[in-house]
């Protein structure tokens, strides 16, 4: 066993610098300037995340120095370990003036990467093994699944620039020295994806082909007319039969036969760390599922639970998001599309939470994912705003996503409660397929009519009275006055606009109406019988 190395800001340069980040000025403390760095933060101007101790601050649309020096100076009282700024950064001493005495270093963020990506990549760089421990196994003398330190020693052993992708040509890592490849594949690194039209150039020549059927290096010439003006070395990376991505370097010339059997040995190690991420991945997820799934029930072990999520002491809601679609016929939709599409939506949710508030927890029970946000007293049109942000970002592709918003849990008594209404709300939802988000206040008599329903059909009633002898007689004489009796109600007596909605006439419609007062002996004028009869027809008759 070997300690992962520690999330400091030397790493995250080391990994990321010439790329994306560059240090524009670090305090010259030796303490400070390794930087351990606790999470990631995007400022917001208009409504503040918390900051916590040792946080790389994402400072998106600050520009300027006046700007960035009090936003240097707020960050400094809170301990923060960097901020991040889109570059060029203006050249004021006053800047590193301010640095030396808040201590906190200041990066430049290349232009035409995106900060979504950005958040991306130090996530997965800055992944801390807070739910499993601080020791973690090496694989090959690196610490497993530390997939950027792989492309580090595989571009050591090469000399040469590397990328790991996965089969859909994703980026998952890259190695240093970057800046010595060519401009397709800085495209390729900003973008965390190799550029469709280089993909379909390498498509039509058949290197993929060719590069999925071999487990040997594959080299592709450069092109220099597509801006690929370096020589590729290519291998598939797999774990047995199964094809988990590929491992790409940026050459000047085919490799020798000791490079080609050391690239290969790099791919069979790629594979293992591929192997050990996927499985930590499953692991952590499920211990995140434990975790809430405790929480969330209100027991004793809810207090440990909070406090190993980082969300204990202080207000909390609770989202609950669901694909309206997981409950389509197997002919419509797979169960094996859903389940890959909710967790999509999992990961996505849980990035989403994480940018809103750092000590966010996000966990998938079943089908539902869940997530525990922490906000301020008595905000859930806070919560509210936070689930249609998330919805209007992610679209609808080819799913019908749904987010339920509980009342805020001021404490860890009111956790079970507010699990159980967020609950109450989801089920409305599924039933209408709308609307997107919704808190209990805004659903709670469709919550109570379908409770109700659920007590009837525990007990096995049936309908009585008026309905009763309604339902008898339409099956008897072929008849629609049950229906008529619905539409009535619906339309609050509005004969005419009851009448349209059943497509009859308004004076075939009156008869109707008087045909089911005589048969089912309902007297319409008392506001107690049309109650009654209304209930029965939304609780009892569900069709």
């Amino acid at each position: 066993m070997s300690g992962r190395p520690a999330a400091d800001l030397t790493r995250l340069l080391d990994d990321l610098g010439a790329t994306l980040l560059e240090l524009v000025h670090a305090p010259e403390s030796p303490a400070a300037a390794a930087g351990p760095i606790s999470a990631v933060v995007i400022h917001d101007p208009v409504d503040e995340a918390e900051v916590r101790p040792d946080a790389l601050v994402l400072g998106v649309g600050v520009s300027g120095s006046e700007r960035i020096i009090r936003l240097l100076g707020e960050l400094g009282e809170q301990r923060a370990t960097a901020l991040v700024v889109r570059a060029p950064v203006p050249p004021d001493p006053q800047l590193l003036r301010t640095v030396e005495q808040t201590g906190v270093a200041l990066l430049a963020f290349t232009r035409g990467a995106s900060w979504t990506q950005l958040t991306a990549l130090l996530r997965a760089l800055l992944a801390e093994g807070e739910l499993g421990g601080s020791e973690t196994e090496t694989l090959g003398g690196l610490p497993a699944g530390d997939l950027f330190a792989v492309a580090n020693a595989v571009a050591a052993l090469l000399d040469a620039p590397i990328t790991i992708e996965d089969r859909n040509s994703r980026v998952l890592a890259f190695s240093g020295r970057q800046d010595e490849a060519d401009q397709s594949r800085v495209e390729t690194i900003l973008g965390r994806q190799v550029p469709e039209r280089y993909a379909r150039l390498l498509s039509e020549r058949g290197v993929f082909r060719e590069l999925y059927r071999t487990d040997q290096p594959v080299y592709i010439e450069s092109l220099p007319a597509s801006a690929v003006t370096m020589a590729r070395a290519a291998i598939a990376v797999r774990a047995g039969d199964e094809l988990l991505g590929s491992l790409w370097a940026a050459v000047h010339e085919p490799l020798s036969p000791e490079r080609s059997r050391a690239f290969s040995e790099a791919a069979k190690l790629v594979a293992l760390h591929l192997l050990q991420q996927r499985a930590g991945s499953d692991v952590e997820r499920r211990l995140r599922a434990d975790l809430l799934g405790t929480a969330l029930e209100g027991g004793v072990g809810a207090r440990g639970a909070l406090d190993r999520l980082g969300v204990a002491d202080q207000p909390m809601v609770v989202l609950a998001l669901t694909i309206a679609g997981q409950h389509t016929p197997p002919a419509v939709v797979s169960g094996a599309e859903l389940v890959n599409e909710r967790q999509r939506l999992s990961d996505a949710f849980a990035m989403h939470l994480s940018t809103v508030h750092p000590s966010s927890a996000v966990a998938a029970l079943s089908d539902v994912v869940y997530g525990l946000v922490p906000v301020p007293h008595q905000r859930e049109r806070y919560a509210v705003s936070i689930a249609t942000d998330f919805l209007d970002r992610i679209g609808d592709r080819g799913h019908h996503a749904l987010i339920a918003v509980s009342p805020v849990a001021e404490d860890i008594t009111g956790l079970a409660s507010a699990r159980v209404a967020v609950d109450r709300v989801l089920r409305v939802l599924r039933e209408r397929g709308s609307p997107r988000v919704a808190q209990l206040a805004d659903v709670h008599v469709e919550s109570l009519m379908l409770e109700l329903r659920d007590l009837v059909v525990a007990r096995g009633d049936q309908p009585t009275g008026p309905v009763a002898r309604l339902i008898r007689y339409d099956a008897v004489h072929n008849t629609d006055l049950v229906q008529t009796l619905r539409a009535w109600l619906d339309h609050f007596g509005d004969t005419v606009a009851a009448a349209a909605s059943l497509y009859v006439h308004p004076n075939t419609f009156r008869y109707r109406l008087r045909r089911l007062a005589e048969v089912g002996e309902i007297d319409l004028e008392d506001s107690e019988a049309r109650f009654a009869a209304m209930l029965q027809l939304r609780a009892v008759v569900t069709r």
